[in-house]
């Protein structure tokens, strides 16, 4: 069962079109595994459009030739949307999207929808870390897809920054617990933790800055923090 969902703050900017593309797919791929949440972004949506209708009437220079009906004058917001969109009950076409698999060390995942046409970059990798860069364009916000191998796991660290960690198909467990597929997990230099999998898991990742390690000689463990951001 899916434990941690984004905050509402962040669903209210996602419905908004307030968030950078990065987060803004990672919380449509969540929403696409958590009922939970798509009503969430339903109910928002709703109030969105609500509120953009009626600033739009109030805009509108008021009607003094009287060609506005009582019965128009009087009808919901609900019923002039469903008269707007009354069809004929014609079947809609249903339009099946492609797969798209993407394999890690002979692990084979399907993307999420919203991921299908991303550009991906080649894979890359560091012991049993696998990483395949996904192409947003957006400076210091780094987007990945990060594969840990089974028996895996990353050294203990926290983030100078803000970390999203999606997961999209396994499991891992940290200090505060295990994770299951749709986790929306975001973390920040408060967080400290060292995450590991006994049988792999496949995750969407955005970071804007690199991790900071806390165990070990640090300068050992850049290499991993700068593949992993």
């Amino acid at each position: 069962m899916i434990k941690h969902h984004p905050a509402f703050a962040l669903l209210k900017s996602f419905v908004d079109g307030d968030l950078p593309a990065s987060l803004a797919a990672g919380i449509a791929i969540h929403a696409d595994m958590c009922q939970l949440c798509q009503g969430k972004i339903a109910h928002l949506t709703e109030q969105v459009a609500e509120a953009s209708f009626e600033q739009d009437l109030l805009a509108q220079p008021a009607v003094t030739d009287n060609k506005i009906s009582p019965e128009v004058s009087e009808m919901s917001f609900d019923e002039i949307i469903n008269q707007i969109t009354a069809t004929d009950d014609i079947e809609p076409v249903k339009v099946i999207p492609e797969e798209r698999l993407i394999s890690f060390k002979g692990m084979e995942y399907t993307l999420p929808n919203t991921l299908r046409n991303m550009d991906l970059g080649r894979t890359a990798q560091i012991g049993k870390l696998s990483r395949a860069r996904i192409n947003l364009g957006e400076g210091e916000i780094h987007t990945n897809l990060l594969h840990i191998g089974p028996g895996g796991s990353i050294p203990e660290h926290t983030h100078k920054g803000f970390e999203l960690t999606l997961l999209l198909a396994g499991t891992f467990a940290d200090e505060q617990g295990e994770y299951v597929a749709g986790d929306f997990i975001m973390l920040d230099k408060r967080h400290q933790h060292q995450p590991a999998t006994e049988h792999g898991c496949l995750c969407y990742t955005v970071a804007n800055d690199a991790l900071h390690f806390t165990q070990g000689i640090n300068k050992l463990l850049n290499p991993i923090g700068a593949f992993i951001y």
